[in-house]
């Protein structure tokens, strides 16, 4: 891809959106950006616009007249009106990533999966600067894949989160460490079935070659049946395992099971699958015992906020998925109460039903996916329709006793009340440190 004197329209101009605009800027281009909200909604753009420095229309009016490419935010949908009638036209389509890492310098470690793959990049990056092993960590979780393009170096391993989306539109992407953790529904609203679904997350497989290491979960069925031209390695198999109260990497013991932080089952996979890639990217059996009994997590994942009169408080606001809340659910001993609830993406909710009567005093619902909820769970479960998390945590508050346990683990995304599920997450914490 060369961009300089090309028109470049940037589609959707959240976070990735903004990087990819400076970047082709850097790169020559001329650069559109287009997006559902108003340009006064975006401050970063009008003050380029401003400036003189890119255009900007609506995406709803966007001319594809004298554009030669599209680079398209993983926000937005393939199937989007302007995409399709770019494809028509023959007109190259290319996404964030792929933008990215055309540039980016140095090997890269690419980590998707339904569920897990925020805890296990933060715990990868955590492991290997601890080892001394140089690493710069970004994509889907804190800087956007083309603000790493700067500080990176051919030395230096790119530790990536890959989200679905992301992978829906790379080409050429080349990680020289790959993991699929773990694949549940998830994003069916976007992707339509399981199969589409689990295709976009292999695409991460796509370009590797035989020098390549591709890690898989051989507990996950899905994970574990992807085919790829690398070298495998399988957590909770050949890898890494739990062998009594120890756990297992290449062979050598690693560590207790007692000295891993994180709660949950599923945050053991989280560290073996760590483990392995760290250890594949050059850190020492040493070096990822002691860091993984120093990593105590990421924000807004089984995040303890307060106890308050005797109540403890939990923030998962990163499950979205019903599999997350399962998890987060199974993490933490009962009683139990879980605010549900947000913008629906097409799962059933059935699989709470069992956890959540075992567990759960009480399910608290909010958000436009209540009514779904309430629908499929009612027979099943206790449930109180509270609307808004506000409304909800004070459900809790007046009605939970000492001992109980509140957690938002909303099996839903948060753009129907919230911008993400960070903001969700942080209402989370403030409404209960305001307690």
């Amino acid at each position: 891809m060369r961009f300089s004197g090309q028109q470049v329209l940037v589609l959707g101009l959240a976070k990735s959106g903004v990087g990819a605009i400076h970047l082709l800027r850097s790169a020559g281009a001329k650069v559109t950006g287009s997006d559902s909200r108003k340009l006064t909604d975006l401050p970063d753009m009008q003050k380029l616009v401003e400036n003189s420095e890119i255009s900007f229309t609506p995406d709803r009016e966007t001319s594809l007249d004298h554009i030669d490419s599209i680079i398209v935010s993983p926000g937005v949908p393939l199937t989007h009106a302007i995409i399709q009638a770019a494809k028509h036209r023959g007109i190259p389509v290319y996404g964030e990533i792929e933008l990215a890492c055309e540039y980016l310098r140095g090997p890269i470690l690419g980590i998707t999966g339904s569920n897990g793959k925020t805890t296990t990049t933060a715990m990868v990056g955590h492991i290997l600067k601890a080892a001394g092993v140089p690493c710069q960590v970004g994509g889907n979780i804190g800087f956007a894949a083309t603000d790493m393009i700067a500080t990176a170096t051919f030395l230096q391993w790119n530790v990536l989160e890959l989200s679905s989306f992301q992978l829906e539109t790379i080409d050429r992407f080349h990680p020289q460490i790959a993991s699929v953790l773990n694949v549940t529904p998830n994003h069916l609203d976007r992707h339509g079935t399981l199969d589409l679904y689990a295709a976009a997350k292999g695409n991460i497989f796509q370009n590797q070659r035989s020098g390549d290491w591709a890690v898989l979960n051989a507990a996950n069925s899905i994970s574990s049946g992807y085919t790829t031209a690398a070298r495998v390695a399988r957590f909770g198999g050949d890898a890494a395992n739990v062998n009594g109260g120890n756990i297992e990497l290449f062979g050598k013991t690693l560590m207790p099971i007692s000295a891993v932080q994180l709660p949950g089952q599923h945050n053991l996979e989280n560290v073996m699958a760590a483990a392995t890639m760290a250890s594949l990217a050059g850190a020492s059996h040493q070096a990822i015992a002691e860091s993984v009994a120093t990593f105590n997590g990421v924000r807004h994942r089984l995040e303890f906020i307060r106890e308050f009169r005797g109540v403890r408080f939990y923030n998962d606001s990163k499950a979205t998925s019903v599999d997350a809340t399962l998890k987060a659910v199974e993490a933490l001993s009962g009683p139990l109460w879980v605010i549900l609830g947000g913008l629906d993406k097409g799962g059933s909710y059935m699989p709470l039903a069992g956890p959540l009567k075992q567990k759960a005093k009480s399910a608290l619902l909010i958000g436009s996916a209540a009514p779904i909820i309430e629908k499929e769970l009612s027979a099943h479960v206790s449930l109180d329709n509270c609307g808004t998390l506000e409304t909800a945590i004070h459900s809790a508050v007046n009605q939970a006793q000492p001992g109980d346990t509140v957690l938002l683990a909303p099996a839903c995304a948060s753009y129907d009340q919230f911008k993400s599920y960070e903001h969700r997450g942080d209402m989370f914490r403030q409404l209960v440190e305001a307690l």
